[in-house]
């Protein structure tokens, strides 16, 4: 496997080679990492499965900006064929499955094994990234400088403003742009793409990528394994813990003395980008005071702070002391998968990231949306307009320097916490089931029969047959 750099990329990977191994458990996984990226200490291998072991490519220049990222991206891949023909003098290599862009580039297999894209948003963003040459030759603007009032129909997804495009793709005039349309490129050459959704969940934008809709018609659009819900344990999405982190078992125990369904996780992703300006996290802190709601808020030191800052100088004044009761303020981090399976979460404010929404979505947690940064403003419409299991921090959303109001927060926590949230409330809960009966194995679940089929495709790759797993390895 080929995850890019980012530590959700990774986490992503780690869940689909334990449910890889899970079902196949003779099989050997080998992930590829750049030497800069997420290490093996900081993933805990001595939690993962044994069967998973990693294989670095040689190092790249840290990255600082949005530019140099993806150009790191691409470099690094450019490494990928030499480490897959190393691997292969081992292994059998069964297929290469990445998260990356380039390898429609580069001959990485000589036809030898199948290799497939695991996206890691959701099947409405990946609607939204088929259909993006259609789209661009439809104009001449860049997404940012529609009219205010433009709306885009892209096949599957409701009408999306512009503006809420993913973050990269919002200037057609810089680099990221070129990585995603060179993605679109990318994903239409691989031979299956593996998305962590089910069938329920998204049916319309499932429907318009698997009939060719987001896509031209001299265009083929791959096989569609919607293999969800995966939700990663928390041991593989952070599994070190140190002097700024709160422990998992902190959280739940305090969880323990609260009533059933009545604490607000509020959590913002394990990225930097998921911080607050000080004065956003006072107008958090006094409309959590005002609607008189239990919550556990898990507080990230503001942008561009190069030392930490302690809780008691960010937050209003006395607020920790006068909310110790019904609250709990945790610094940096928190077990988010293990809370929000607690009986007593009732309900999360969350950046829309795709693993988060999946996790709240398993746990039938409804939630308040308010996207931060990347393809979140899109996750946020799908999530309020077609799945229904969320309600907007705001009818401001995606506003430039956006300050959401004590008052907008008190206002959003009623709703979701009281009885106009019963609806909401419903809805998650028949979604969670629903995405339990897509993995029914005697039932033949959406989901379960996609990654059987996933399965039968590498194997059926090649005209030579598989006649034993030993050595053998189902990615690279």
């Amino acid at each position: 496997m080929h995850p890019t750099s980012s530590s959700h990329h990774m986490i992503s990977m780690l869940e689909l080679s334990n449910l890889i191994l899970k079902h196949h458990p003779n099989y050997s996984i080998i992930i590829l990492l750049p030497s800069t990226s997420t290490t093996p200490s900081n993933t805990t291998t001595t939690t993962i499965n044994p069967s998973i072991s990693f294989h670095f490519l040689p190092p790249l220049a840290s990255s600082t900006t949005q530019e140099t990222a993806f150009q790191s991206i691409t470099l690094n891949f450019n490494n990928v064929p030499h480490a897959l023909k190393t691997i292969s003098l081992t292994f059998k290599i069964l297929c290469f499955i990445t998260s990356s862009t380039g390898f429609h580039k580069t001959n990485v297999n000589n036809n030898t094994f199948p290799t497939y894209t695991y996206f890691s948003s959701c099947a409405s963003t990946l609607a939204a990234i088929l259909h993006l040459p259609i789209l661009h030759h439809q104009t001449t603007l860049s997404f940012k400088d529609f009219p205010h009032n433009s709306l885009l129909n892209i096949p599957g997804l409701p009408p999306i403003k512009p503006s809420f495009m993913p973050q990269p793709l919002l200037d057609r005039h810089q680099p990221a742009y070129d990585f995603f349309f060179d993605f679109t490129a990318s994903l239409l050459c691989s031979d299956g793409i593996i998305v962590n959704t089910f069938d329920s969940l998204e049916p319309q934008a499932i429907k318009a990528i698997v009939n060719g809709d987001c896509v031209g018609r001299d265009a083929v659009t791959p096989p569609l394994y919607c293999i969800g819900p995966l939700v990663v344990d928390s041991k593989d999405r952070d599994g070190h813990v140190d002097h700024d982190h709160v422990s998992s078992s902190s959280c739940l125990t305090w969880l323990d003395a609260q009533p059933s369904r009545s604490v607000v996780l509020l959590c913002f992703g394990s990225k930097s980008a998921g911080s607050f300006s000080s004065q956003q996290l006072k107008e958090i802190a006094t409309g959590l005071e005002r609607s008189n709601e239990r919550f556990l808020w898990v507080v990230k030191n503001p942008p561009n702070s190069n030392t930490e800052v302690e809780l008691e100088s960010i937050l209003t004044e006395g607020f920790l002391e006068r909310n110790k009761e019904k609250g709990m303020v945790v610094k940096s981090w928190a077990a988010q998968a293990d809370i929000l399976r607690h009986d007593s979460v009732g309900g999360f404010v969350t950046h829309c990231g795709w693993n988060s929404v999946v996790e709240g979505v398993s746990n039938g947690v409804p939630m308040i949306a308010w996207p931060l940064y990347a393809e979140q403003l899109m996750n946020s419409v799908v999530l309020v307009e077609e799945m229904k299991v969320a309600i907007p921090m705001t009818n401001r959303l995606g506003e430039e320097d956006l300050l959401v109001t004590a008052e907008e927060v008190e206002k959003k926590l009623r709703e979701l916490m009281g009885v106009e949230g019963n609806g909401l409330r419903e809805t998650c809960l028949k979604m969670r089931e629903m995405g339990m009966a897509a993995w029914d194995y005697n039932g033949g679940g959406s989901s379960f029969t996609a990654f059987s089929n996933f399965v039968a495709s590498w194997n059926n790759h090649s005209s030579t047959k598989v006649t034993s797993v030993e050595n053998s390895t189902v990615s690279a």
